[in-house]
C-alpha cells in the first residue's frame, strides 16, 4: 500500500502542478482579453471623435458658404442676420465678426487650438472696433446660452477680455488679460 499511496501523492502532485498551469493560462488570457477589450474601446471613442469632428467641419463648411451667399446678397444677408444694423455694409460686417468667430469657437471644439491659443487670438479680435460693435448688439443671443456650453465659456472669455482692455492703463494690449482656467475640458 505505501507504493499506491507514493502514487496516489504523485498524481495529486501533478494534477495540482496541472491545475496551477491551468490557472495561470486562465489569467494570462483574461488579462489579454481585458487590453483587448480597452483597446477595441478606445478605438470606437477615437472613431466617434473623428465622425464628431468631420460633422463639425461639415457644418462649418455649409455655415461658411451660407454666409457668402449672404454676403453676396443683401437680401440674402437679412434673413441671415437678426441683429439690428444701421446700413447693408454693417450687416455684411457682422455677419463676417460672425464668421470669425465662430471659426475659432470651432478650432477649439476640435482641438486644433487650445484654450490659451483661443484666448490669444480673441485678444486680437476684439480690438477691432467693428468687432467690439458686433460683440455689443448680439449679447441678447448669448443671454440663453447654457452656461456650460463652450460658447457660453468662451463668451465670458470674451466679455473678459474686453472689460481687461478698456481698463488696462498700458499700450501693450498683447499682455493684457490672462485666460481663465478652462474648467469645461
Amino acid at each position: 500500500m505505501a507504493t499506491q499511496n507514493f502514487g496516489i501523492r504523485r498524481l495529486s502532485s501533478s494534477a495540482r502542478a496541472g491545475l496551477a498551469l491551468a490557472a495561470g493560462a486562465l489569467v494570462v488570457l483574461a488579462a489579454q482579453q481585458i487590453r483587448r477589450d480597452e483597446t477595441l474601446r478606445r478605438d470606437e471613442r477615437r472613431e466617434r471623435n473623428q465622425q464628431r469632428d468631420a460633422e463639425f467641419a461639415q457644418q462649418q463648411k455649409l455655415q461658411l458658404y451660407l454666409l457668402n451667399k449672404a454676403l453676396e446678397d443683401p437680401d440674402l444677408a437679412a434673413v441671415l442676420s437678426t441683429v439690428e444694423v444701421d446700413s447693408p455694409t454693417q450687416r455684411r460686417q457682422f455677419l463676417f465678426a460672425n464668421a470669425l468667430y465662430y471659426n475659432a469657437l470651432l478650432a477649439y471644439r476640435i482641438g486644433l487650438v487650445t484654450w490659451e491659443e483661443l484666448h490669444g487670438y480673441l485678444r486680437i479680435t476684439c480690438r477691432n472696433p467693428i468687432f467690439r460693435d458686433y460683440w455689443e448688439a448680439t449679447r441678447p443671443h448669448r443671454a440663453s446660452l447654457m452656461d456650460s456650453s463652450d460658447e457660453s465659456r468662451v463668451g465670458r472669455m470674451m466679455d473678459s477680455l474686453i472689460q481687461d482692455l478698456d481698463e488696462a492703463d498700458i499700450e501693450e494690449w498683447w499682455v493684457v488679460g490672462e485666460p481663465p482656467s478652462d474648467q469645461g475640458h
